[in-house]
């Protein structure tokens, strides 16, 4: 009983953690896609909603990799120009973003290289390299599992409407497109 009780508090912390930054603006986070074009976020983004996964370990980038079907199916590819969905679908940013700190700065050339030549080319201006300093994300945004992705819904001025953590769900995504969609 004590195991399912500390199980569900651990639960409820985690889930209350990554909802405490809702309603905050999102920090400076400057970057570059896998193609080299600078970014700063969430500046590069206003006027629109975005999508933001953000991993800083290889167990957090393996998690967030299990985002990239499902996004790119829902938000990033193109709707066919024919039929009943022609017209059915999200304008919003996404960007998936490793996070190289600390040792592991010198890491983000070469997973540049590897992303450039094993994901899929419509994913790349979608990746977006951050090196430097880990501290003031993982203090204002909450980021304290280093093995668990972090993903923000983001509105159109840069505010944080939804925060979650961990693998890809079902259920995740249902949240996300139930804010994107009231924002259609």
């Amino acid at each position: 009983m004590k195991k399912i009780v500390l199980g569900f508090v651990l639960c409820m912390l985690s889930i209350v953690g990554a909802q405490a930054q809702v309603g905050q603006q999102f920090p400076v986070l400057e970057g570059e896609t896998a193609e080299g074009e600078a970014m700063v976020l969430p500046e590069s983004v206003e006027g629109k909603y975005t999508l933001l996964g953000l991993a800083f370990s290889k167990k957090s980038d393996d998690a967030l990799k299990t985002w990239f079907q499902p996004v790119y199916s829902q938000f990033i590819r193109k709707p066919s120009s024919e039929g009943l969905f022609a017209d059915f679908g999200y304008d919003v940013n996404v960007y998936f973003v490793p996070m190289f700190t600390g040792v592991n700065k010198v890491a983000a050339g070469p997973a540049r290289k590897k992303t450039l030549k094993n994901v899929d080319a419509e994913l790349h201006p979608h990746i977006l390299f951050y090196v430097g300093e880990l501290a003031t994300y993982r203090d204002q945004l909450g980021l304290k599992e280093k093995d668990e992705p972090y993903f923000f819904v983001l509105d159109k001025e840069g505010k944080i409407v939804y925060a979650t953590s961990g693998a890809y769900t079902r259920k995740k995504m249902e949240q996300v497109e139930n804010i994107l969609s009231k924002e259609e």
